[in-house]
């Protein structure tokens, strides 16, 4: 998926894949990572994403990572924040609080910038990679992450012959051949998504929404 891609619907304004209110699938089962307050959790593909305040409201400290300017410049804007801004050979970081977006290629960012993050929460960002991408988003970015780190991952599962993405339809298997061995992974939750509900996705026969724990493996070997 070409930057150019992002940057054109963030222009237009087409960002459906955008949320109101902060994902309920992460307030259900965050807590079940365990992360004290103070843990720096990676929030990758971020857009304006409310789940980042509800994150920073938790106790943490988020790091968001998002290649349009104007999304990061309207998630402050909205949130009546005026950040300080730092520049970088990652991007351009914008930080106010417990909250910093750095507005830059997450496949650009490297094992000392993520070394503290000890968090990981992703709803977003693997389903809006097509299959190449989302091998290379787990064997270079989930693999800088530390030893320990914890993770909450969400993904849509639908017939992938439907329609063609983004969002893209990620299933089990797939979750499981990217991230094992070096992360343990456990299925928390499957649910369908009723053809009512304003998060269904156009033109599928059928959707579910997975939720997943993730662990990284103390031994790297």
């Amino acid at each position: 998926m070409h930057p150019d891609f992002w940057q054109q619907r963030w222009a237009a304004g087409q960002i459906g894949f955008h949320q109101a209110t902060p994902t309920p699938l992460l307030q259900k089962h965050w807590s079940t990572l365990q992360l004290p307050a103070g843990t720096r959790v990676l929030v990758p593909l971020a857009g304006k994403s409310l789940d980042m305040a509800w994150l920073a409201a938790q106790g943490h400290r988020v790091l968001g990572v998002e290649l349009s300017k104007l999304a990061v410049e309207q998630f402050f804007a909205e949130h009546g924040l005026h950040p300080q801004i730092e520049h970088s050979h990652y991007g351009v970081h914008y930080r106010s609080g417990d909250i910093e977006l750095l507005n830059g290629d997450v496949f650009g960012l490297d094992a000392a910038l993520l070394s503290d993050c000890a968090g990981v929460f992703d709803r977003a960002a693997i389903i809006a990679l097509p299959p190449a991408m989302r091998e290379r988003y787990a064997h270079t970015l989930y693999a800088k992450l530390p030893a320990g780190c914890r993770g909450l991952m969400i993904t849509l599962e639908y017939p992938q012959e439907d329609r063609d993405g983004p969002p893209f339809s990620v299933p089990e298997s797939e979750v499981r051949a990217l991230f094992q061995p070096q992360w343990e992974v456990e299925l928390l939750e499957r649910r369908p998504i009723p053809q009512d509900h304003p998060g269904y996705v156009g033109g599928v026969s059928r959707l579910d929404t997975a939720v997943y724990g993730l662990r990284r493996r103390q031994s790297q070997d």
